[in-house]
């Protein structure tokens, strides 16, 4: 006998829209299928700003999270792979200002999402924060969810490569240089519908480190380097595990 979390998620298949296909929650952007943003909204209303970069990470790992479809539960757990189907990426910046602020962006999602294998989000390059000008701005942290706890994947690197080539590998805020990289939440526990943030994978371009964090106490994070990323030529990588 299915449970009732499967029966409704079965019935968002059938439907054939789905669930995760209904008018997006406050805060994020969808734009239609087959378009694509050219910039997003920025801040995000109701949130920041934020004192420092570690203040912001810590706001948007759970706002991220609490997103419709954007944890599938474990591997192992019986639904999902029902889960998984119909699970989300979001998208965000956080971004530098002229006041030496962080603010976090307006979320990104897709509505279509095309490969069973993967999911993802297309996060604009720019944002667009009517307070300041655009070339003011400082583009710190490229932000996303992974439905599960599963490492950076080759269009996490490669789009962050990318981003540091439009916007410099590194950003100058009164706490200092602050390198450009990728962040991916995940949560691990067997819950969807009430994730927990349980810790984030970034990659820095200018440095080629992998890192996996996770909570501490009194909101600190704890750090590991899992890996570091050398490139072959303009196109190929390597990842040396530690």
């Amino acid at each position: 006998m299915k449970s009732s979390s499967q029966r409704v998620l079965l019935g968002c298949l059938v439907l054939g829209l789905g669930c995760s296909a209904s008018r997006p929650p406050p805060g994020v952007v969808q734009p239609a299928p087959g378009e694509r943003l050219e910039t997003i909204p920025g801040p995000l209303p109701g949130h920041g700003p934020y004192a420092s970069y570690s203040d912001a990470l810590m706001a948007a790992c759970p706002l991220i999270l609490k997103q419709p479809q954007a944890t599938a539960g474990r591997p192992s757990d019986q639904e999902f792979p029902l889960r998984w189907r119909l699970s989300k990426e979001y998208c965000a910046w956080i971004y530098y200002t002229p006041d030496q602020q962080f603010e976090l962006s307006m979320l990104a999602t897709s509505a279509v999402q095309d490969d069973s294998r993967k999911r993802s989000c297309a996060l604009p390059p720019v944002v667009k924060d009517s307070r300041h000008p655009p070339e003011s701005l400082g583009y710190v942290f490229i932000l996303h969810n992974h439905p599960f706890e599963n490492e950076l994947s080759d269009f996490d690197i490669r789009f962050a490569v990318a981003m540091a080539d439009v916007h410099g590998l590194t950003v100058n805020t009164r706490m200092g240089a602050v390198p450009l990289s990728i962040i991916a939440f995940f949560s691990t526990g067997h819950d969807a519908t009430q994730p927990t943030c349980d810790g984030f994978f970034q990659y820095v371009p200018s440095t080629g480190q992998i890192i996996r964090w996770v909570p501490r106490d009194k909101g600190r994070w704890k750090s590991q380097q899992i890996a570091t990323l050398r490139w072959l030529d303009d196109t190929n990588y390597r990842i040396q595990r530690q």
